[in-house]
């Protein structure tokens, strides 16, 4: 620790005891886990709790829709959420709006079309994961649980393969699968 630092005092976000009412109210969703978050998490989702009085009550709604559908992912979920997240924001600046775009086209469809999708994503996501699994037997799908949205098509933001002497076989498919990591779920 730097000189300057050693007299600077470490200052953790509270425990949700120690939470004003009007914060515990705004993230209601997290009491249940505030107390296990990382100190960082706590810090970001307090500067959001901030914020929000100054919200429109439509981004109100969206930030507690959002936040309750997130307590309810696994942490294999929520790891998954924030690899898509951190794609997303190495993608091109072309990419990002064709993805905009696909996720406004998205909305606009019928609740009946949105299902029909949601379907079709998960018995894609099953029968790639049986196929990378080979171990269960041909015809028996892998249970999926379905994604909040349909699976978007992300242009490849991977870096390029080293060169190497031998060639190696084409990846799979041309680009992985993008699920929106706060996709607000439909009835």
């Amino acid at each position: 620790m730097a000189p300057a630092m050693a007299g600077v005092p470490l200052v953790l976000p509270p425990d949700w005891s120690a939470l004003p009412p009007q914060k515990q109210q705004i993230l209601a969703p997290l009491s249940g886990e505030w107390d296990q978050l990382e100190s960082y998490r706590k810090k970001k989702w307090l500067e959001i709790a901030d914020r929000y009085p100054q919200m429109s009550p439509d981004e109100q709604a969206r930030i507690q829709r959002r936040m309750k559908a997130w307590v309810k992912l696994t942490p294999e979920e929520r790891k998954a959420a924030r690899e898509k997240y951190k794609n997303v924001q190495k993608a091109s600046p072309e990419q990002r709006e064709a993805l905009k775009r696909m996720w406004s086209e998205y909305q606009t469809l019928p609740d009946e079309e949105k299902q029909r999708l949601k379907e079709s994503a998960a018995k894609s996501a099953a029968s790639k994961a049986s196929a990378k699994s080979g171990s269960r037997p041909p015809g028996k799908p892998a249970a999926a649980k379905p994604s909040l949205v349909p699976a978007m098509t992300l242009p490849s933001v991977q870096p390029e393969p080293a060169t190497t002497t031998t060639p190696s076989p084409p990846p799979p498919s041309p680009a992985p699968a993008f699920v929106w990591p706060f996709a607000e779920p439909t009835h």
